[in-house]
């Protein structure tokens, strides 16, 4: 059982207790995590990141990154701090069911926040129980981290629109039922022309243009979307809200990506103390050394700091205020510092620790995307500055 003193911080409520105990027994026994096997061929991660939807879904966890309780929810309103602790015990254990319960949630989270009461039967059920595979589409060869600058468009040609462009970095890609793809309508400009649509993988004129390989192996990939004509009742919210849309959605779920890096820096805390106190050296243990005590301590420092951001940023949106530079602090804070807590206990693992699926080699090529994928650390940092510049601005005679 995993050590879940933090629980007791005020930012939580006994609710998260119970179901932080829950899942964490639940990690522990499923048989799809207890296997814990890792494939790295491509057919094999898709297959593996399928059983995990599956039973995530069959075990009621998505159910949790659903708003709605009509539309097969936990609760009416998305609990974030759940969602974060979902994603640190799922990290700690396993980086793909991570990934898998994550992906749900960010590729359903359009829907929620601004669907259609018809969309939302027709898809969230389905999501919630694991049933149907999401994907969130927004970035493009030309457009990561200025997401406003996309090229893919979307032009109306009576009640439906025509989409032609292509996305790339798309999460699930190549084993969703939908994504949910943002394209640009012209309604105006930059940011304020772009529209959000819901696409079914075996749409017409959607196709998979190329699957992406890379060093944590999950399914990613390029679409392509020549003439795919889209109804246009699977538009979601109005034309030209598109982008406020994405941010909205991504807003819920960033802050989960610092709860993930967490998990993945606890996971390696938990290795490095398994490593030293049990390697042989120096007529004692590793743990003997001062330098090794020295890198624990430093490790177990940047994991509370981070936390304690974390669910700050966690607790504020649960309260309903706004939340972009606590977001952005405790993203960019838990997951550089999760990379340097696994380097750390990679180098106390030393030349085992470069051994390939090793957990602390795992560790290390899992942790590299979190500070790129939902705003890079150079974003976040952005974020946080221009925030402060605004606020000393508007207080400024």
């Amino acid at each position: 059982m995993a050590d879940l003193h933090y629980l007791s911080w005020p930012f939580f409520e006994p609710r998260h207790t119970t179901f932080a105990g829950a899942l964490e027994r639940w990690v522990a026994t499923s048989p799809v995590l207890v296997a814990e096997t890792h494939a790295d061929d491509q057919a094999g991660v898709d297959i593996a990141c399928r059983r995990r939807v599956r039973a995530l879904g069959e075990a009621g966890w998505l159910t949790h990154v659903v708003g709605g309780t009509a539309w097969g929810g936990a609760a009416d309103v998305i609990d974030t701090r759940a969602i974060c602790l979902a994603r640190e015990t799922l990290a700690r254990r396993d980086g793909l069911a991570d990934f898998a319960f994550a992906m749900q949630g960010l590729g359903s989270g359009a829907i929620t926040l601004d669907g259609t009461d018809a969309q939302k039967a027709r898809y969230l059920p389905r999501v919630a129980c694991g049933e149907a595979i999401a994907a969130f589409a927004l970035s493009e060869p030309e457009s990561g981290s200025d997401a406003a600058a996309l090229q893919c468009a979307a032009r109306r040609h009576g009640d439906h629109y025509v989409l032609d462009g292509e996305k790339t970095w798309i999460s699930n890609g190549g084993i969703a039922d939908f994504y949910v793809v943002f394209a640009r309508t012209g309604d105006a400009p930059g940011a304020r022309g772009i529209s959000a649509f819901i696409v079914d993988a075996d749409t017409p004129g959607l196709e998979i243009a190329e699957r992406i390989d890379v060093i944590a192996p999950h399914p990613l990939a390029r679409l392509r979307f020549t003439a795919c004509r889209v109804p246009a009742a699977q538009r979601i919210g109005a034309s030209g809200e598109g982008f406020k849309l994405a941010m909205r959605t991504l807003d819920v779920f960033r802050t989960s990506v610092a709860a993930a890096a967490l998990g993945f820096a606890r996971r390696a805390l938990d290795e490095a103390l398994i490593r030293v106190t049990t390697r042989r050296m120096f007529g004692g243990v590793l743990a003997d050394l001062q330098l090794t005590q020295a890198s624990l301590a430093q490790m177990a420092i940047t994991i509370d700091s981070a936390a304690l951001l974390t669910y700050r940023a966690a607790w504020q949106r649960d309260q309903g205020h706004a939340v972009t530079r606590e977001a952005a602090m405790a993203k960019y804070v838990a997951t550089e510092g999760a990379q340097q807590v696994i380097d750390a206990a990679l180098q106390l693992w030393g030349g085992l620790g470069v051994v390939h699926d090793v957990p602390v080699e795992r560790l290390y090529r899992e942790i590299r995307a979190l500070r790129i994928y939902e705003g890079a650390s150079e974003v976040q940092q952005l974020i946080i500055a221009r925030d402060l510049l605004r606020d000393v601005r508007l207080s400024t005679p």
